[in-house]
């Protein structure tokens, strides 16, 4: 199955050449760090410490993993930490946030078995750790077969992902195998890799470490900054639409110009689009220009319009998370567009009012949480043509109610509240994998019964 999975992996690639090359040339993706994803990295000069791997995917779960990284550094003061992510927009936020701290910061090799050998031959880690759900076959058959535990952090396997999953039969039940440990955000999460073939001893539910991820000293400078530049004060209340996928952008223009038609504190109101994806950042300024609002981007040079402007197009990789203690309301794309939403925890962790679309499958037990406490508002589905009309009411009536907004974003902090220390019970459940001894690790950590007392010890 191995070599049949390796084959397809390369048919896909090849498929996909054409597509890459188009993105590379146009948006310089894929073409950074090849080399890394090749598996030629560097040799990690950790000065003989042992090294924790943590894989990140993308720009969440490299914010996901900060209070992660700060508290195993904390613990573990003779381990040295290597960070990995896929993306283009992951790896700039991984420089950003750990810069300091890892020794390495690099991009995770493609999972064909002869580039991931050469990563783990460089980088020589004693335990890897994967954010949220990275199921890479080989990459996991190989660090098994060099005795390294891999552990899933901060698991997370939505309905979507898992019945994919399922299609690959006995395979799948292999691949997590090779898993050490699973610590998963939700019992509907461990139920579901428990269903792929996960021994039950090897999972625990720790929670999720998202509602830990508060804002960092660099943030709050962040912010004053972004306030100063742009004006952004409670005389021009914020409405922020953050990680917005095509349509939502249109869709939000549109609802703003007719938000600001109603008058009121209405009429005062400012709009910051926030895209997920940087390659759209041009197809988004062009709409906006097109609008017939004034607007600026976040690159362009300081100038007095950006104190003036209606709209501010944040064309910036890292700096979400900075602006939205300076919002009224946030709406957290991904959710009109069927993607299945984006993260509510960090608008909701700094006491911001959330508003999203019905689409937010990816966050299912998060939403739940929200919804059971009366803490956001969520949209009823809604096709491009209404939904222009159903955000425009629901923003003005928020800003209109001063007193609902604001109670609205009390439940949304005390959700958070409620919900954290998933990062402490994590490294808590991790120390016993991170202080195995090498004999005890055995080749391949094939001695489920050795690794269990020691994980149970």
């Amino acid at each position: 199955m191995y070599l049949l999975y390796s084959l397809l992996l390369t048919i896909g690639l090849a498929v996909l050449l054409p597509r890459f090359l188009y993105d590379a040339l146009r948006h310089g993706k894929y073409v950074e760090g090849l080399r890394e994803r090749l598996g030629q990295l560097p040799n990690i000069d950790a000065g003989r410490r042992p090294v924790i791997w943590l894989h990140c995917v993308s720009v969440g779960e490299t914010q996901a993993a900060r209070p992660l990284a700060r508290a195993l550094l904390e613990e573990f003061p003779s381990h040295a930490l290597v960070v990995s992510t896929i993306t283009r927009t992951g790896q700039g936020v991984a420089r950003e946030v750990f810069g300091q701290d890892a020794a390495a910061i690099f991009y995770f090799p493609f999972d064909w078995a002869w580039s991931v050998r050469r990563a783990l031959s460089a980088v020589k880690p004693s335990a890897i750790l994967i954010m949220e759900t990275e199921l890479w076959p080989n990459f996991l058959r190989e660090s098994r077969r060099r005795g390294i535990p891999v552990a899933l952090v901060n698991g997370r396997l939505s309905e979507g992902s898992f019945r994919r999953y399922k299609l690959l039969g006995r395979f799948i039940a292999r691949i997590v195998g090779d898993l050490s440990l699973a610590l998963m955000q939700s019992d509907q999460d461990a139920g579901r890799i428990r269903a792929l073939g996960l021994a039950p001893e090897r999972l625990t539910v720790s929670g999720n470490m998202k509602f830990d991820a508060g804002a960092s000293v660099d943030e709050e400078e962040l912010s004053r900054e972004l306030a100063a530049r742009f004006r952004f004060d409670k005389e021009r209340p914020l409405i922020v639409a953050a990680s917005t996928h095509a349509p939502e952008e249109r869709i939000m223009l549109e609802a703003f110009k007719r938000l600001r038609a109603t008058g009121g504190a209405a009429l005062l109101a400012r709009l910051l689009i926030a895209p997920r994806h940087p390659e759209r950042f041009n197809e988004i300024a062009a709409s906006i220009d097109s609008s017939g609002l004034s607007w600026t981007r976040r690159s362009s040079p300081s100038s007095e319009r950006d104190a003036t402007c209606d709209v501010i197009l944040l064309d910036s990789i890292g700096e979400l998370r900075a602006v939205y203690p300076l919002a009224s309301i946030v709406f957290v794309g991904g959710s009109i567009a069927q993607t299945g939403g984006h993260n509510v925890l960090e608008p909701a962790a700094v006491g911001a009012c959330v508003v999203t679309g019905a689409h937010t499958f990816n966050f299912t037990a998060i939403m739940n949480a929200f919804l059971e406490a009366g803490a956001l508002l969520q949209l009823p589905p809604l096709s491009e043509e209404e939904a222009p009309s159903h955000l425009a009411r629901v923003f003005a009536e928020l800003l209109a109610d001063d007193e609902r907004r604001r109670a609205l974003a009390g439940k949304a902090l005390a959700v958070v509240e409620q919900n954290r220390g998933a990062t402490n019970r994590t490294v808590a459940l991790l120390k016993p994998l991170l202080s195995l001894p090498a004999s005890e690790k055995g080749p391949g950590l094939r001695d489920d019964a050795a690794r269990s007392r020691a994980l149970s010890a």
